[in-house]
């Protein structure tokens, strides 16, 4: 499991992050406070408070290639 925090800004960022997350066959939650969400799912991260940033918990044992392609959603 990796865990990494993420920030969605914009409904185009929402969107392409939905895209890239959805290219891969392992789960991916978001969690915000007590809620927790399908990466996979735009109307479940619409459901969350976007104005700050939320957790990313990738059920992989592999995956470089997946937070290479979000990287630019990552923050610290």
């Amino acid at each position: 499991m990796v865990k990494v925090n993420v920030l969605l800004e914009s409904i185009a960022d929402v969107k392409e992050f939905v895209s890239t997350v959805t290219m891969y066959d392992f789960d991916v939650d978001l969690v915000s406070g007590r809620y927790a969400v399908d990466a996979k799912s735009i109307m479940g991260i619409f459901s969350l408070d976007l104005s700050n940033k939320i957790e990313l918990v990738a059920h992989t044992d592999d995956a470089e290639k997946f937070l290479e392609g979000i990287k630019k959603f990552i923050v610290d």
